[in-house]
């Protein structure tokens, strides 16, 4: 689930749903009648095609993967808010390094917004390169042969368990569920899910989207469901939580963006760590005092995807992906306040930013992750019952 992917400022935050430029009916019938399709390059590289390309080894190497890819010049890009993670830097500094011009549609879309594109535009030159995807997403774009398997030169440096075996997708980025709340207009803020039921928090508290389209709302409700005795296999607890939390008035069906949040409609925010925190730095001096704790009864954590659509119109996009997956391209997703997958590898080798790893909220544990199957078990629950919850 993704981003509905809110991403914090201005994505309207994120993949927000209800803040979609297009909706995914939207955008497939738009998509539905674009330009045709158009005939993809088959450029040859050191006797692979680009399109069949599975290391950087199959372009001849980085030099060649760079010539190829300032060749074709472009690059097609979804759902990547400039103020989500610090994509807006990444997409500066990657032009500037490279002759390539990224081209950026509707950057407030959803994970399943990305899929619907990649299938309805399939065969066409705007068809996106890359995609960033909740983790649910990625596995089940996989499923259905969606992507393009390639290794990134780090690919032994990222954990068996945060990538796909063969290459078609694997974890980038990710954070913690935490509570935000705008100090300036709450007299305490919350720290704890149980918290959120007192009743002065009547009408004040919102997700980043829904949780049945949003990465970052499916967390909340995930890390709900731990802090009442639920379990990453049974996510209902969680879903119960929020409709009791709805019933009392106190939860609001309104999408938290940083619209929203500086307007005072959504006090509190439940939201990855990365975006609350980068709250906080947006709206200083703007009349709003954002806080931001990882509440210690739902410790829940989730990491993003990258993929690469299998049907690439410009396919030495591999040069993106071999971007982000180097030390350039980590410790600037970690000024962002996001935790990059290989930040454990990172501080060993000393290459990790010292100075944006202090700024990262404060979380005790280690985190675990939910198996894949009892991610689909939650998707299939949150489907059925969610709605019916806070109806």
């Amino acid at each position: 689930m993704h981003r509905a992917r809110p991403r914090p400022l201005t994505r309207a935050n994120g993949r927000a749903v209800a803040a979609l430029a297009l909706s995914t009916a939207a955008l497939t019938a738009l998509t539905a009648c674009g330009a045709a399709p158009e005939e993809k390059a088959a450029t040859g590289v050191n006797g692979v095609k680009s399109t069949e390309a599975t290391s950087v080894a199959d372009f001849g190497g980085m030099e060649k993967l760079v010539a190829a890819a300032e060749k074709e010049g472009e690059l097609n890009v979804i759902a990547l808010p400039p103020d989500w993670a610090n994509y807006g830097e990444i997409i500066k500094a990657f032009q500037a390094k490279y002759k390539v011009r990224i081209k950026s549609e509707t950057p407030d879309a959803s994970s399943s917004d990305e899929i619907a594109a990649v299938k309805s535009r399939k065969g066409q030159k705007r068809a996106p390169d890359v995609l960033d995807l909740g983790i649910a997403f990625a596995r089940s774009g996989a499923a259905e042969n969606l992507f393009a398997p390639y290794k990134v030169t780090a690919w032994d440096r990222i954990p068996d368990s945060q990538k796909d075996a063969d290459g078609r997708w694997y974890n980038d980025y990710g954070g913690y569920v935490s509570i935000g709340c705008d100090a300036a207009r709450i007299a305490t803020c919350p720290e704890t899910f149980a918290d959120l039921l007192k009743p002065e928090y009547k009408g004040k508290v919102a997700l980043n989207g829904n949780p049945t389209k949003s990465g970052s709302a499916f967390g909340g409700v995930y890390a709900a469901s731990l802090a009442n005795k639920g379990s990453f296999g049974d996510i209902q607890p969680g879903i119960d939580f929020f409709g009791k939390l709805k019933k009392s008035g106190n939860f609001i069906p309104v999408e938290s963006t940083p619209a929203t949040v500086e307007k005072g409609e959504t006090p509190i925010s439940i939201d990855w760590d990365y975006l609350n925190a980068g709250y906080a730095d947006q709206f200083k001096g703007k009349g709003v005092d954002w806080k931001v704790s990882v509440p210690t009864d739902g410790v829940y954590a989730q990491f993003y995807s990258q993929a690469i659509n299998k049907d690439a119109p410009h396919p030495a996009a591999r040069l993106w992906m071999e971007y982000l997956y180097s030390a350039e391209g980590q410790n600037l997703w970690l000024k962002g306040y996001a935790r990059p997958v290989l930040l454990p590898a990172m501080t060993e080798d000393g290459t990790a930013d010292k100075t944006f790893v202090a700024k990262l909220p404060k979380v005790e544990g280690t985190p675990a992750f939910p198996s894949s199957e009892e991610l689909d078990e939650a998707n299939a629950t949150l489907a059925e019952n969610w709605d019916k919850a806070v109806s």
